[in-house]
């Protein structure tokens, strides 16, 4: 199943640091499979900051989030968004085709 990368940001300073590590990410991303799902265009916040932006990168699998997120590649451009806006972000995995919201209570 697919995993995820889901940023919530906002208070982004389009400065020389964010524009570099727009310039760098994709080729973070190649040798791990991940590509944009959502990264700009139309959004609209509808709870939280009003200039917030969602971005979602899909990936092959769970492992191959992990191991995107924490590549040393990654980590060498991290600070320049980290330094540069606040947010959130999150690696998840798909949750199937079938999934319900109620499966994930106890039972």
């Amino acid at each position: 199943m697919p995993g995820y990368a889901i940023a919530h940001l906002y208070d982004v300073d389009v400065n020389a640091d964010i524009v570099e590590y727009l310039e760098r990410i994709d080729s973070t991303l190649a040798p791990f499979g991940g590509k944009f799902l959502v990264h700009g265009g139309n959004q609209v916040s509808m709870e939280g900051p009003e200039h917030a932006v969602a971005v979602v990168i899909e990936f092959p699998d769970y492992q191959a989030v992990q191991d995107w997120y924490r590549s040393a590649a990654y980590q060498a451009i991290l600070p320049l968004r980290t330094g540069n806006a606040s947010g959130t972000a999150i690696l998840a995995q798909d949750c199937g085709e079938d999934h319900i919201a109620t499966d994930v209570l106890e039972r």
